[in-house]
């Protein structure tokens, strides 16, 4: 069994934000997939079904970002699920803006959601940072990851995330680097 996680905020005046590209990610998912209707469960959006041959959870915590692990912790304890077998797709401002990295492990480098993630289920389990851009100014930061995105990224963002579902097999059979030069192949 696998967890797939998109990290966002669950307000409505959050929802085209750079912060939700991991909801985006997981709409998409479940769209493309045909997995299961989304219901409310474990302080989350959860949807279930099959890629391939492997069984897959899907959630949208609708904790907010700084709290996403409480929702993560409590569905890879009643399902039993390993976090080496939980996904994590998230925004990443070191990351050029449509471009994509994935990795097992490692820092937070500042992200809320992951500090989140790593304090209630520690840190072995996989990432995919989406990259976002960062803008000129440290102090804009905020302001940036809150932001909707412009038509022009809409566009670059909408095409990733074709090539994330498209290649997500990859991903699930842990290829991480392979996955991550497949969806980089713009």
């Amino acid at each position: 069994m696998l967890l797939l996680v998109g990290l966002g905020n669950p307000s409505p005046e959050n929802k085209d934000n750079r912060h939700n590209i991991g909801f985006k990610i997981i709409n998409a998912i479940n769209k493309n997939f045909g997995l299961s209707k989304q219901k409310p469960k474990f302080k989350g959006l959860l949807t279930t079904g099959k890629i391939g041959n492997e069984k897959v959870y899907a959630i949208k915590p609708l904790t907010f970002m700084n709290n996403s692990g409480i929702c993560i912790r409590e569905l890879i304890e009643y399902f039993k699920i390993d976090s080496a077998d939980v996904i994590v797709f998230h925004d990443d401002l070191d990351i050029n803006l449509g471009k994509v990295t994935a990795k097992f492990g490692g820092s937070s480098a500042g992200h809320n959601g992951i500090e989140s993630i790593d304090k209630f289920i520690g840190k072995d389990y996989s990432r995919v940072r989406i990259g976002i851009g960062r803008p000129e100014k440290k102090n804009m930061v905020t302001e940036h990851v809150l932001d909707s995105f412009t038509d022009d990224e809409e566009n670059s963002i909408m095409e990733l995330i074709n090539n994330i579902v498209e290649y997500l097999p990859v991903l699930i059979d842990k290829k991480l680097n392979l996955f991550s030069s497949k969806v980089n192949q713009l």
